[in-house]
């Protein structure tokens, strides 16, 4: 593929980067169209948006190293924890994931947000962004697949992607940052058409968690790297044992946040979807259904 998108001289310019920030772009502008959408100050979403980012990008290199302990530890490379490479390193999505929830939490109960309302916001964001940033690894030949015989596999045979992450070279593997890619935006497709359609603050953010615990527990079968971190005798990958962690929480979330009689959302857009393109008013008014649930239209 492509790792360096240009190079002048010694100065080289991964492709990794561009397409990172262009994620990261298309998240934010998510974040703020449904935030505004849910009436939140579009200060306060930029804010909270770039201190999240800040955190997830921390707890993915965490878990990177925590994953690759043989690689960074004492014994063998603990200067590589602070080098260029390890900063350029995407690291674990899990540990970005994380990293974000634990900031956004206490974030929220410092501004005192309403948290389920700015989880489901940033729901659809964050799985944008995934997709996207997946194209970057494609480029760079990182969190490559297993090999394949199938028509789908693909070919490395950039020295660079090599180098920088022990891609085989000469060999047709599974195409797996696309397939994932794929995987994010039928994810990104649904919670925003989704988001037309929920009835309690919370419901978009669990949908997420679920359907994306699916997504990369599959994904990780057909995963070739060998840095992602191995649990129980390599039973299971790192990330599909945080996979299973989260399918399991998110039905006790679920039973906490919507147990017992509590507002809920009827409005919906009338073709059934979400508009990125600009917030959708809200009517003020409001009537008690029989069962004593406030109902807002």
């Amino acid at each position: 593929m492509r790792p360096i998108l240009f190079q002048i001289g010694s100065f080289r310019l991964p492709t990794y980067g561009p397409i990172l920030a262009l994620a990261l772009v298309a998240a934010l502008y998510t974040v703020v169209r449904l935030g505004r959408r849910e009436g939140l100050d579009t200060g306060i979403l930029v804010d909270f948006s770039t201190w999240v980012i800040i955190a997830a990008l921390i707890g993915a290199k965490i878990l990177m190293i925590v994953t690759d302990w043989t690689y960074y530890g004492y014994k063998n490379h603990p200067a590589r924890i602070f080098s260029l490479s390890t900063l350029q390193a995407g690291g674990v999505f899990y540990g970005g994931l994380i990293g974000a929830i634990l900031f956004a939490i206490v974030y929220i109960r410092v501004q005192k947000l309403p948290a389920r309302k700015l989880f489901d916001v940033c729901a659809p964001a964050v799985v944008l962004g995934q997709a996207i940033g997946r194209w970057g690894c494609f480029a760079a030949g990182d969190d490559y697949g297993t090999p394949t015989h199938s028509f789908l596999g693909v070919i490395f045979t950039n020295p660079y992607a090599h180098q920088l992450s022990g891609t085989p070279l000469g060999v047709r593997l599974w195409p797996v940052q696309l397939i994932e890619s794929a995987a994010c935006f039928a994810i990104f497709g649904f919670l925003i058409w989704r988001y037309g359609h929920k009835r309690r603050d919370g419901e978009i953010f669990l949908l997420y968690i679920v359907l994306y615990a699916v997504v990369r527990f599959l994904d990780e079968f057909i995963r070739g790297d060998p840095d992602r971190g191995f649990v129980f005798h390599h039973l299971l990958s790192t990330s599909q044992f945080i996979a299973l962690l989260a399918l399991a929480a998110a039905p006790v979330l679920a039973w906490r946040w919507f147990r017992g009689p509590q507002a809920v959302i009827v409005e919906a857009p009338a073709a059934g979807s979400v508009s990125l393109t600009g917030p959708k008013p809200r009517a003020s008014e409001s009537v008690a259904s029989p069962a004593g649930i406030e109902r807002r239209r």
